[in-house]
């Protein structure tokens, strides 16, 4: 199994079950249109990297979408930071020596983001690249630290402060990557049109 792995936490684009604060703004068509664009990119993004890839689906595996050359897993948990957890361990039970995750809204992500926290990880336990709204788009470990992923306030912009807190009071070496922004709001994705 690869040393390197990356995992990419997706949802399927239907109406009503994506981009929800985007909904409120446009409607549930329009952001699962939104969402498909962030899809699309993150697929083209990511197509060609050099290391193992595995998306992770929310509710349902499609098996006949645009990830068909990654590998395939369904979510499991009860909420996010179970479900990355859960990810990360089979990715680390599996041989990996150095997991990512991202997920799909970030059109500032290049590839460029990708290698540097997998070189960061050459000095730090711990990478985070963090968004302009206080929480990640970006989060590798070489080995599993599940504190993490507990009691933690995701989607809330206190988020990456208290996962920094975790890690100083842990003493866990980390590294941060730039700044950049997810899309969360219409007003984030009307910067990118």
């Amino acid at each position: 199994m690869a040393v390197e792995q990356l995992i990419i936490f997706v949802k399927n684009p239907i109406p009503g079950t994506v981009k929800t604060r985007i909904a409120r703004t446009v409607g549930n068509d329009k952001a699962a249109e939104v969402y498909r664009h962030l899809i699309a990119y993150t697929q083209s993004l990511t197509r060609m990297l050099p290391w193992h890839r595995t998306v992770y689906y929310a509710d349902f595996v499609n098996p006949n979408d645009g990830w068909n050359s990654y590998e395939k897993q369904l979510q499991q948990g009860t909420d996010l930071g179970e479900r990355m957890l859960n990810a990360f361990r089979e990715r680390f039970k599996a041989g990996a020596q150095r997991v990512l995750i991202i997920g799909s809204d970030c059109l500032d992500l290049r590839a460029e983001h990708l290698k540097k926290a997998f070189r960061a990880l050459d000095s730090a336990d711990v990478v985070i690249g963090p968004t302009s709204d206080g929480g990640y788009y970006l989060l590798g470990m070489k080995q599993l630290h599940p504190f993490l992923f507990e009691n933690k306030p995701w989607s809330q912009p206190d988020l990456l402060n208290l996962t920094l807190k975790d890690l100083q009071q842990k003493g866990v070496p980390y590294a941060l990557l730039e700044e950049l922004t997810d899309i969360d709001e219409w007003e984030d994705y009307l910067r990118y049109i």
